[in-house]
C-alpha cells in the first residue's frame, strides 16, 4: 500500500466545506477520475472510477465520521481498493483546511496510478483543488449530512438510509 496525502486551503467556513464534502453524488464535478456515485445508505455508496475506456465499480463504507471534523473510509469486498480520510480544520471564520489521505495499493486502477512515482500525489492534489474552486464559486454547500458514524454503523437518532425512491444523500 502507499500512502498519499495533501491538503488545500478553502475560502470557506468549516461547515460549508464538510458539508458539500458529504454530497458525493457531486464528486464527478471536480475528482477528474470519479464518474459516477450512488448513495445507498448513509454509511454505504457504489463508486464507478476509471480512466479513458477503463472502468471500474466499487462499494465504498463510511467507518467514522463526525460533522465538521472527518470521515474515514474503507473499500468492501477488496482490501487492495483505496481507503482513507479527509479532515476538516477551521483556519479563520471564512477559511477551512481540507486535508486528504489515500492508501491505493493492488492491481486496480488506484494501485497502477499509485505505482508510478508522484502521479498520484500531483492528481490527488488537483483534484482537491478543483474541489476548492468548486465550493468557493457555490460559495455554499448544495446541502449536507450532519450525521455521525462510529465503526460503520450510523448513531442513535440519525436516519438509517435515504427515505426517497430516488438515490440521494440525505438531506440534513
Amino acid at each position: 500500500m502507499k500512502t498519499i496525502e495533501t491538503t488545500v486551503a478553502v475560502a470557506v467556513p468549516l461547515r460549508t466545506a464538510y458539508d458539500q464534502w458529504t454530497q458525493f453524488e457531486t464528486f464527478p464535478r471536480f475528482m477528474s477520475g470519479v464518474r459516477r456515485v450512488r448513495q445507498q445508505t448513509c454509511g454505504v455508496s457504489v463508486w464507478v472510477v476509471g480512466a479513458g475506456p477503463l472502468r471500474q465499480e466499487f462499494t465504498v463504507e463510511i467507518l467514522e465520521q463526525a460533522p465538521d471534523s472527518h470521515l474515514v473510509w474503507r473499500t468492501l469486498g477488496r482490501g487492495d481498493l483505496p481507503r482513507g480520510e479527509v479532515r476538516f480544520r477551521a483556519l479563520a471564520d471564512d477559511s477551512t483546511e481540507v486535508g486528504l489521505r489515500i492508501e491505493l495499493g493492488g492491481r486496480n486502477l488506484a494501485g497502477v496510478l499509485g505505482a508510478v512515482p508522484g502521479v498520484a500525489g500531483r492528481v490527488l492534489h488537483r483534484d482537491l483543488t478543483r474541489f476548492r474552486a468548486f465550493v468557493e464559486g457555490l460559495g455554499e454547500a448544495t446541502a449536507g449530512w450532519r450525521g455521525t458514524i462510529h465503526d460503520g454503523h450510523v448513531q442513535p437518532g440519525m436516519p438509517e438510509e435515504a427515505k426517497s425512491p430516488t438515490p440521494t444523500w440525505p438531506m440534513g
